[in-house]
């Protein structure tokens, strides 16, 4: 039998990701012991009903001690508060990381309270759905998905190496990156549709002359799809904005132009220019297809490219 790759792994935090990474590591024998922790005492109650690891503690100060990697499963706002909490427990040698959408806000938080015997990887998996709460979770989260390790400059390569074989257990692709451009890149890829997405759903919502019943009954696929992204953990949300808010601003002001662009093609009736802007961007959509990042198949029973395993 292989040997696990961390003998005790202790998450920070347990929704959706938190109980995903809990979920794929014991089903893929990733970790010898998981143990967990979550802010209120109705979560971490549910934890440990849901049976998914193999103890739960009420701190985050106690939930590192003795543990070879610690994830923080938290919104990245209280990332910086996490660190000072755990610096004093962590594990000689322990490889600490977090899951947050914002790199670079994250390290310069964090970086300051871990003390210098522990390996900082931060990490991304860019995976995710609108679900949050402990039970969310479901192990097949990040099969065929991407996660960005941003190693700070100097950052053990064997504490890397080890992290993303980690991720790689769990089914997902690694990719690295510096932080900088983590952010500049999930800006446009991410952040942005998220923030145009809770901008079109509040606008339907305050409309006058069409109510609310009708939004709900006529929503198109579009619509649909907006919906299901601007239902996502506001928290979470709001602490990527504040936290990314120079990549966002950046590529907001991208968006506006060009919004603008097809405002006047619309006011002025050039069909021309509409049909080679979504002629444009049709094939941006045939090539995340193409590429696997989006599939017929539901998340729920998608396989483990390795071991061809699938949750219950």
């Amino acid at each position: 039998m292989t040997a696990p790759l961390f003998q005790r792994v202790a998450l920070i935090g347990f929704g959706l990701i938190g109980g995903s990474i809990a979920r794929g590591a014991r089903l893929q024998g990733l970790a010898g012991e998981i143990v967990a922790t979550a802010r209120s005492a109705a979560s971490r109650a549910r934890v440990a009903e849901l049976g998914v690891v193999d103890r739960v503690v009420e701190t985050n100060a106690e939930v590192v001690k003795d543990a070879d990697l610690v994830i923080l499963c938290i919104p990245v706002g209280a990332c910086g508060e996490a660190a000072q909490e755990i610096a004093a427990n962590l594990k000689p040698g322990a490889i600490v990381s977090d899951v947050g959408s914002v790199k670079a806000a994250v390290v310069k938080a964090m970086a300051e309270h871990l003390p210098p015997n522990v390996h900082f990887v931060p990490a991304h998996p860019v995976a995710g759905t609108e679900n949050s709460g402990p039970d969310s979770g479901f192990a097949e989260l990040f099969i065929n998905r991407w996660c960005i390790l941003t190693p700070p400059e100097g950052t053990n390569a064997d504490a890397v190496d080890k992290l993303a074989a980690f991720w790689s257990g769990l089914g997902a692709n690694v990719e690295i990156m510096t932080p900088e451009h983590h952010d500049k890149v999930l800006a446009v890829t991410s952040h942005l549709p998220h923030l145009i997405a809770y901008t079109i759903v509040g606008t339907a919502e305050e409309l006058e002359g069409v109510t609310r019943s009708e939004v709900l009954k006529f929503s198109a696929g579009g619509f649909r799809d907006f919906t299901r992204i601007a239902a996502s953990d506001p928290t979470m949300w709001r602490d990527v904005f504040l936290n990314n808010k120079d990549a966002v601003l950046e590529m907001l002001g991208e968006f506006q132009e060009d919004l603008s662009k097809l405002t006047r093609a619309i006011r002025r009736g050039d069909g021309e220019a509409l049909f080679e802007h979504f002629s444009r961007t049709r094939v941006i959509r045939r090539g995340i297809v193409d590429i696997g990042q989006d599939e017929a198949a539901a998340d729920f029973g998608r396989k483990h490219p390795q071991l061809g395993k699938t949750a219950t």
